[in-house]
C-alpha cells in the first residue's frame, strides 16, 4: 500500500480504553518520552492515538509506511512554480516546527534510509539538517511528540527495528485483542444490535478468537481485527443469516490461500453456527 501523510482530524473518536492505554500515553508525553506501541493489526492502534490527540487538544500529523515510502514524504521536497524554485516541508519537519503530534504508523515497514532519517529527528537533540533546504536546521518545538506503532514481525512486510532507533521510544505498551464481553461492547458502540441478534454476534466473536488463535501458531494465515466483528454486526443488520455472514465476512478471505485454508474456517463456522 502506497504511504500517505496527512494531517488528521481530531474529531470525536469511539475508543473503549479497556487497558488503561490513555493514560499511560499522557504520563508519557507530560515526561517527554516518544512511545511505540507494538499489536496486530486490527487492535485498535490508530483509534488509539487519534482518541489520545483529541484527548490533549493536540494537532495530528500522520504517515503510514510501506517500501514505498521516501524520504520526501518526512521531510519535503523541492517544486518549481512559476520559474521559482521552492521548498515544501513534509510531514516530519511541519510537526517538529508547530510542536504537535506525530503518528509513525508501521514503523517497521519502512525502508533504511528513511529510518536513518528519522533517527536523525528523534535523538536527544530533536533536530534536523535539511540537505534539500541549503542545510537549514529544523529544531522540534518543546511539546513535540512522537508516538509509533509496529506489527509483530510474522506479518508480510515487517522488518526488525534497529537497535538505536528503537531506543529513541522508551515506553513500548503492547496492544493485544481484547476480552470477548469488552470486543462485544466495543461493537455495540459502533452499531446498534437488535436484543435476538446478540448472540449471533457473541458466536461471530467467539469465531474471531479461535482464528486468531489458529493463526498465532500459523496453522491459518490471516488473524481477523475488530473490523471484521464490526463488519459482522452491520451485515447482521441487512438480515442475512448470521452463517452466510460467516462466510462472506470470515471465510472468504481465506479462499486466496486455497480450498484448504477455506475449508478449515468453514468448518469453524459449522461448528459455531450449525450447517444453516
Amino acid at each position: 500500500m502506497e504511504s500517505t501523510a496527512s494531517k488528521l482530524d481530531n474529531q470525536e473518536i469511539i475508543y473503549l480504553d479497556w487497558n488503561n492505554a490513555l493514560d499511560i500515553l499522557e504520563r508519557a508525553y507530560r515526561s517527554g518520552l516518544f512511545v511505540l506501541i507494538i499489536g496486530p493489526k486490527g487492535t485498535g492502534k490508530t483509534t488509539l492515538v487519534r482518541k489520545f490527540a483529541s484527548h490533549m487538544k493536540k494537532e495530528l500529523y500522520s504517515v503510514n509506511f510501506s517500501l514505498r515510502t521516501r524520504e520526501s514524504h518526512l521531510v519535503g521536497s523541492k517544486t518549481i512554480d512559476q520559474g521559482e524554485i521552492n521548498f515544501v516541508e513534509g510531514v516530519l519537519v511541519k510537526s517538529m516546527r508547530s510542536g504537535s503530534m506525530l503518528y509513525l504508523d508501521e514503523l517497521n515497514a519502512a525502508e533504511a534510509d528513511v529510518l536513518l532519517r528519522l533517527d536523525e529527528a528523534l535523538d536527544d537533540r530533536k533536530q534536523l539538517v535539511l540537505k534539500e533546504a541549503e542545510g537549514q536546521t529544523i529544531k522540534a518545538a518543546d511539546d513535540w511528540f512522537v508516538i509509533a506503532t509496529i506489527n509483530p514481525l510474522s506479518h508480510v512486510g515487517t522488518k526488525e527495528l534497529p537497535p538505536q532507533l528503537l531506543s529513541r521510544f522508551p515506553v513500548r505498551m503492547r496492544l493485544e485483542y481484547p476480552p470477548e464481553d469488552l470486543e462485544l461492547e466495543i461493537v455495540k458502540r459502533h452499531i446498534s444490535i437488535d436484543s435476538s441478534k446478540i448472540g449471533d454476534v457473541k458466536h461471530a466473536i467467539q469465531l474471531a478468537k479461535n482464528l486468531r488463535e489458529a493463526a498465532a501458531v500459523e496453522e491459518l494465515y490471516y488473524s481477523p481485527s475488530l473490523r471484521e466483528t464490526i463488519a459482522f454486526a452491520k451485515m447482521l443488520n441487512t438480515d442475512l443469516p448470521p452463517r452466510k455472514v460467516a462466510e462472506i465476512v470470515y471465510a472468504n478471505a481465506y479462499d486466496q490461500w486455497g480450498q484448504v485454508e477455506y475449508q478449515k474456517v468453514m468448518d469453524m463456522i459449522t461448528s459455531i453456527f450449525g450447517d444453516r
